[in-house]
């Protein structure tokens, strides 16, 4: 985009900038921001006054530059008009660092009212012109706001490799203040994502450098975005402390667009207890601060939250006002977060109301903004490949130097015995040359042995994405597409309504196959990428049991299989619940997919000193050793129909391997053709108070 085109023209400029000094100089600003605006005024019409003077007074250009930062979110269009008629003066007066703060200004401006493709332009001017004039503290400022563009735009990849290249440029040049901010961003970065743990790493950081600083209002700004980090993760203790400690400090430096977003943060607390009423609350003064702020990104959580509270309380109606409001501004802005946040708000509403049309609509948007900001993953990819490639051309570059340090001792050999009087020089210069051959010869070492290690995990990434497809393509699409097909044919008008009903069970059946697939397909998945974690406590393992026996009665009913529970009352375990749910819950499925029908499933446990070892035996089919050897294998997924042709993953015993093993225990099959199967899992027990408690 041209300079033209960012310009306003001159004679709208000057009518603009006169309608907006005298409304500005009439009604002045309210609240606590009216002192130093005030003042920034007064500065600005003495030297107005001075009209031979103002065009070419750098100082006027400052105050200009400062009063529009001021009103950035109480008059935004104020921002443009001062910002760009600092950047007419600066251009004519050749003042570069004046230009390149009016461009970054006039970025701002653009970004906030989500004109991303235009915000980006004007940073990149100004970011060319802080570089010209060696001016790092605005280069920082520009590279930190291009990097929230792409956040902005979906491209957390991009930003994230902006921000740490920022990073290094704020840390040689022992800037303090953007170092910090830019961490913060790298954290708000990994919090989007759902890293709270990196996240909470990053934050960390800042925090040690805002001690350094000093600075209480940077401190609180860091403390509200953990607290909304402890939000999410369920820590509202630490949450609530962090927040009010966050609403004191901007509450006395009177910084009400932050007080807005702790207010916000607070409900948002509340909000995750489902403490709707208290989260209202919350919610409510922040939406009261921001009738003064004209602060649209800002807004777009405030009213979601407010939203998503009202759908607690069976608010309907305002409920669906609010996510509307929230909706509306993000796709004004074009914030793919908001729009991702508000569209599965909107389905949850449509859903509750049963307009499956609208939530349809709604579901659909959340999948494709949750698709678009996933791709990073890709690039991730791609920047690893890169790194890849940038590895082996140093090793290449290497193995040339190696060559010519070795070209370079042979022509000292040759000279050593033309003169026979530089003989001790060349010795000396031929040890020095073998030990940085022997250097070099480590250092490719090094590189070699890194470069096997990337190759064997791309190897193993690669193998793991191919077994998704392929359980994908083979045990999803195919009950997905006889769900399609039975569709088409009653739309049209093959077969009747009633017709259609006599599908039914058999549509109940494959939807619930599906569903069970996709669960473990998703706890494969993350414990393939591990990022699952292990967090064990207490659990009750009869209720365990009886809740998954429950789950699966239906199944056992259509067999006509019974299903015994011999586990005992206040039976503790030490294990990790969701994950030794997954693993009863695929043992049984695999016990009734095996059972013939009028068969019998046993479920119980042997006490030993230090664990319990629980089994599941049923009367089936039984298999012979190899299969038996076969299914625990790592990394295989052997598949088999069931005595009534069920169909599954082969993920079901490997996954539940694993997770045994995550839990301290481990998992073994004794099995007789014919004679049926037990399959045993070892378990820690609990903590004996627990148990007595109970």
């Amino acid at each position: 985009m041209s300079l033209r085109v960012l310009h306003i023209r001159s004679r709208e400029m000057k009518l603009k900038l006169t309608v907006f000094w005298i409304v500005l100089f009439i009604t002045g600003v309210s609240s606590a921001q009216e002192t130093s605006i005030g003042e920034l005024r007064q500065k600005i019409n003495t030297l107005r006054s001075q009209k031979k003077q103002v065009n070419k007074d750098t100082l006027y250009i400052g105050l200009l530059l400062d009063l529009g930062e001021k009103l950035r979110f109480l008059n935004p269009d104020s921002l443009l008009l001062l910002s760009s008629e600092a950047q007419k003066l600066s251009s004519n007066m050749d003042y570069k660092k004046g230009v390149g703060e009016a461009l970054y200004h006039i970025g701002t401006y653009y970004s906030d009212i989500g004109e991303h493709s235009i915000a980006i332009d004007n940073y990149e001017m100004a970011l060319a012109n802080a570089k010209k004039e060696d001016n790092e503290d605005l280069s920082l400022r520009i590279g930190n706001e291009l990097a929230n563009e792409n956040v902005y735009s979906g491209n957390y990849s991009t930003a994230l490799l902006g921000y740490l290249e920022n990073i290094k440029l704020a840390q040689s040049s022992g800037n303090k203040k953007m170092e910090s901010i830019l961490y913060e961003n790298v954290a708000d970065l990994y919090g989007a994502q759902r890293d709270y743990d990196q996240a909470l790493y990053f934050y960390n950081k800042v925090e040690k450098i805002n001690t350094k600083i000093g600075n209480d209002i940077s401190s609180a700004q860091t403390m509200s975005n953990v607290a909304s980090i402890y939000a999410e993760t369920g820590d509202f203790q630490n949450a609530l402390f962090k927040i009010n400690r966050s609403i004191k400090i901007f509450e006395e430096g009177k910084e009400w667009d932050w007080l807005a977003y702790a207010y916000e943060v607070k409900g948002k607390v509340y909000l995750k207890q489902k403490q709707y009423t208290r989260a209202l609350y919350w919610y409510d003064k922040g939406a009261e601060l921001h009738d003064n702020l004209q602060d649209d990104r800002g807004i777009i959580d405030l009213y979601n939250g407010m939203a998503e509270a009202n759908f607690g309380l069976k608010k309907d109606s305002i409920s669906h006002n609010y996510a509307m409001m929230a909706y509306e501004i993000s796709s004004t802005i074009k914030s793919m977060e908001g729009i991702k946040k508000c569209s599965n708000t909107l389905y949850k509403l449509y859903k509750n109301q049963g307009n499956f049309a609208a939530a349809l609509k709604y579901h659909e948007i959340f999948r494709q903004m949750s698709d678009t900001l996933s791709r990073d993953e890709n690039k991730m990819s791609m920047t690893m490949l890169k790194t890849e490639i940038s590895h082996k051309n140093q090793q290449e570059a290497l193995v040339l130097q190696n060559e010519k340090a070795l070209a370079k001792q042979r022509l000292y050999i040759y000279i050593a015995i033309l003169f026979v009087i530089v003989l001790a020089a060349i010795a000396f210069l031929v040890v020095r040359g073998q030990k940085f051959l022997k250097k070099l010869n480590k250092e490719l070492e090094i590189q070699k042995q890194d470069l096997e290690l990337r190759e064997a995990e791309l190897w193993e990434i690669n193998n793991t994405k191919n077994k998704l497809f392929s359980i994908i393509a083979h045990d999803l699409r195919g009950p997905i597409g006889a769900l399609e097909g039975l569709l088409k044919l009653l739309n049209s008008g093959d077969i009747k309504e009633s017709e259609f009903k006599e599908f039914i069970p058999k549509l109940k059946n494959d939807v619930n196959s599906i569903s069970f697939t996709l669960n473990n397909l998703l706890s494969w998945g993350q414990s393939q990428m591990r990022e699952a974690t292990t967090d064990p406590a207490n659990v009750d393992l009869k209720a365990l049991v009886e809740n998954n026996i429950n789950l699966l009665s239906e199944l056992a009913f259509t067999k006509m299989i019974t299903m015994d529970n011999l586990i005992v009352n206040k039976t503790i375990i030490w294990s990790d619940e969701n994950q030794m749910d997954i693993v009863i819950r695929n043992l049984l499925s695999n016990a009734l997919k095996f059972t013939p029908n009028n068969g019998h499933i046993t479920i119980g446990y042997i006490d030993r000193p230090d664990h319990l070892e629980v089994f599941v035996k049923d009367n089936g089919i039984g298999m012979d050793e190899y299969v038996q050897e076969q299914i625990l294998a790592k990394n295989t997924n052997i598949t088999t129909y069931g005595t009534n042709n069920e169909k599954g993953t082969g993920l079901g015993l490997s996954l539940c391997s694993e997770m045994v093993i995550k839990n301290g225990g481990s998992l073994w099959v004794k099995s007789e053709i014919n004679e049926g199967s037990t399959f045993y899992f070892t378990v820690p027990k609990g903590n004996k108070q627990f148990q007595k408690s109970a």
